[in-house]
């Protein structure tokens, strides 16, 4: 599996969410609406969910290991950060 395209949309409203993100996997598949989250313990994602009839939130769309769970979220915040200095770049100019 290749993540072929990273898609950043910074939030520009005050909060713990700091972007929403879509990914596309092998130029074939697409996952919108994973969210960058700046928690306690730092920086995460999070997967799309849906609310459920019980009031818990579910994951439509999520990776089935660890392993591939680190990747995404490693390749996700790369681009974040690197979304993140090319802003800076264009406000010091």
């Amino acid at each position: 599996m290749q993540i072929t395209d990273v898609r950043v949309r910074k939030v520009s409203k005050e909060g713990k969410m700091k972007a929403i993100v879509s990914i596309t996997i092998d130029d074939e598949f697409v996952v919108h609406d994973i969210k960058v989250i700046e928690g306690e313990k730092g920086i995460f994602i999070a997967m799309p969910s849906r609310k459920a009839a019980d009031g818990e939130y579910r994951d439509i769309a999520h990776p089935i290991n660890c392993d591939t769970r680190d990747l995404i979220q490693k390749i996700i915040l790369e681009k974040y950060q690197a979304v993140l200095d090319e802003a800076d770049a264009e406000t010091t100019e």
